[in-house]
């Protein structure tokens, strides 16, 4: 008995500022896949491939502004010439690719040790990412500081415990990044 090619069908996506394809993909693959699969993009992790981890988070960057998006549960059709961003995405190159500097949220995981196995650390840094361009937009009262970012990264899993430094290192790059918080009430 033989089984049937998957379907395909072309595929533009925008990822990181560059565009590829289109490329023939399967009509029911996932984003997740095709990342590492055509595009050589390997830092979006499959963990839980059910979408409750978030380690597979990737930010989509529409007319609503940044949204954080789970590349393990949705079709990498529905991806579309929209412009995503994966954690490759973040660092700055130079014009030979390597990287020159992080971004502010890779480099204060960094400074805080925030990380044990690494597996989370693409959705965390996408979730902090995309909560600190949403506060960019929209400052936080200072007192609701923490429960704001309880509220970005609380849906993320880390099964090494990584939370409080996950934790502490978005606040303090919160608090010091100017034009995040406001001093009046919530």
């Amino acid at each position: 008995m033989s089984t049937l090619p998957a379907r395909t069908r072309p595929l533009t996506l925008k990822v990181n500022g560059r565009s590829h394809g289109p490329i023939d993909v399967p009509e029911d693959m996932m984003l997740v896949d095709v990342l590492h699969e055509y595009l050589g993009l390997t830092g979006t992790r499959f963990a839980c491939g059910q979408g409750e981890c978030r380690a597979c988070t990737v930010i989509v960057d529409d007319a609503h502004g940044p949204r954080e998006m789970r590349s393990c549960i949705t079709g990498a059709h529905y991806f579309a010439d929209k412009p995503i961003r994966t954690v490759e995405g973040h660092a700055r190159r130079d014009e030979s690719g390597r990287i020159v500097e992080l971004s502010p949220v890779q480099q204060t995981f960094l400074d805080h040790f925030s990380f044990q196995c690494g597996y989370c650390t693409p959705g965390f840094v996408n979730a902090a990412t995309v909560l600190l361009e949403k506060l960019a937009k929209a400052p936080v009262a200072k007192a609701r500081v923490e429960a704001t970012i309880l509220e970005a990264l609380d849906p993320h899993l880390c099964r090494c415990t990584g939370y409080v430094r996950y934790f502490e290192a978005v606040k303090e790059l919160v608090l010091k990044t100017p034009g995040l918080v406001r001093e009046d009430a919530p």
